[in-house]
């Protein structure tokens, strides 16, 4: 499985993505702002390093369920993808949802794009796939 996220908005306090999976839109996704590498590590205030990571469903301690983890982020830990409303939620991770407010810095309906998301990855995790993520 081949998910991207293309980056379309930056604002002061947030950066806005569409996130395709094999090619079709499945949301949007919500960070933080895009700011120096090494910045995470220990902080968790920045988007996700552009680039190509491996996603693994692994568990959370912090969240206390299996959820999606991008694997080999450089200068961060525990990057995940789940649900959340603004860059409050996200503590370095992508946050999903299927709309995006006027002000291109809170997202909605996150928990219903998350579910169908993680669906989609457990499926092909299932069916023995490897899934990547680019992040443009």
């Amino acid at each position: 499985m081949k998910i991207d996220v293309a980056r379309f908005s930056h604002t002061a306090t947030a950066t806005l993505g569409r996130l395709a999976v094999n090619g079709q839109f499945e949301c949007y996704t919500l960070e933080d702002v895009v700011r120096p590498p090494g910045l995470c590590r220990g902080t968790g205030r920045t988007a996700v390093p552009a680039g190509s990571y491996e996603v693994a469903v692994t568990y959370s301690t912090r969240f206390h369920e299996f959820m999606p983890q991008l694997l080999r982020v450089p200068h961060c830990e525990g990057i995940r993808i789940h649900a959340g409303t603004t860059t409050a939620d996200t503590v370095g991770s992508l946050l999903t949802g299927t709309a995006v407010a006027p002000n291109r810095e809170r997202i909605f309906n996150s928990w219903r794009a998350y579910h169908t998301l993680l669906l989609k990855i457990e499926a092909a995790l299932d069916r023995g796939e490897a899934i990547w993520l680019h992040i443009a």
